[in-house]
């Protein structure tokens, strides 16, 4: 199983030409760009379901169900899409504070990603109690 991590101090990112390489292969159209995040909907229409759903909700449900903010650092590590583009593009895809790495585990090993300072590593998951 491959799976895409940060592999230096920083944190996980995608360029914007990764993101939006991304983002055309998974069909998925955007309309308007802040900061890292794309939106699915105009910013302002979002902001305003989003103040709605917090009166009403207490959270982003209904915003989530008529316009995104999508954010790279919410794609899993090993979305076959993702490991394409990183692969495609190589140092292109990184972030302007990673360095994306592909690395590959055995298939059915139950994984998280450790982090120190931005820098990631896999490990297997393990029980733990306390």
């Amino acid at each position: 199983m491959k799976i895409v991590i940060n592999g230096c101090y920083g944190g996980f990112g995608l360029s914007d030409k990764a993101f939006e390489l991304y983002l055309k292969k998974k069909n998925v159209k955007w309309v308007e760009k802040e900061g890292n995040c794309y939106y699915t909907i105009p910013i302002n229409k979002y902001r305003e379901l989003s103040e709605k759903s917090l009166k009403e909700h207490s959270d982003y449900r209904d915003v989530n169900n008529k316009g995104y903010c999508l954010i790279d650092s919410n794609i899993a590590r090993d979305d076959k899409v993702l490991i394409e583009v990183v692969e495609e593009l190589g140092k292109k895809a990184n972030g302007d504070f990673s360095e994306l790495r592909i690395i590959e585990i055995p298939d059915g090993i139950s994984w998280k990603i450790d982090e120190y300072d931005g820098m990631e590593s896999v490990e297997e998951e393990h029980r733990s109690w306390s």
